[in-house]
């Protein structure tokens, strides 16, 4: 019979907690740099990145982070389960617009941006990641959509909300007594 493969060298004691220590210095890393970006991580945030540790080995990122008073852990973003985390600078602003939720606010993001969640932490159908999209939201929620040269009403719309909402994504529109950051001064 042929010998018996070699065993692998076995690595002491110390050489060992150094690995296990850089890999759990690199989880760390991921996970504050994913509340830099979205301010409150969860499970389903995260399910349109790419390259990134199991949700188990992040989880445990999390909570040593949240033991050492780092970030905070709780339920930040309602109908999600699970574990949630949050910047410590992002709880504040979520408790604002939680008790501010009755003035409207309309926001335009670009389909590539990570800020666009659309279809992923709200309802609905999910707009591609690609830099010509865009996506209008409505004190949070996904309204309408400019994906290509089509504009889609993601719900239902009044007339006047449809035009105005199509002015924004398209870039045409801009607010009273502003102009639109292409426009030119006149020289007069």
């Amino acid at each position: 019979p042929p010998p018996p493969p070699p065993h692998p060298p076995r690595l002491d004691s110390s050489a060992a907690s150094d690995v296990y220590k850089r890999q759990e210095e690199r989880l760390e890393a991921v996970a504050r740099t994913l509340l830099a970006r979205y301010g409150v991580v969860f499970r389903r945030l995260l399910e349109r990145e790419t390259g990134l540790p199991p949700w188990r080995d992040l989880l445990r990122a999390f909570w040593r982070l949240e033991a050492r008073g780092e970030v905070r852990g709780g339920r930040f973003v309602e109908s999600f389960s699970g574990e949630q985390f949050a910047h410590p600078e992002a709880v504040e602003p979520l408790r604002r617009q939680r008790d501010t939720a009755d003035r409207e606010s309309l926001v335009v993001v670009c389909g590539a941006d990570p800020v666009n969640l659309a279809g992923i932490v709200t309802p609905g159908e999910r707009i591609p990641a690609t830099p010509g999209n865009r996506v209008l939201f409505r004190d949070g929620v996904p309204v309408a959509a400019q994906t290509g040269k089509d504009f889609r009403n993601l719900v239902p719309l009044q007339t006047s909300d449809e035009w105005m909402y199509r002015q924004l994504l398209t870039r045409r529109f801009a607010p009273p007594g502003r102009k639109r950051h292409n426009q030119r001064r006149s020289s007069a």
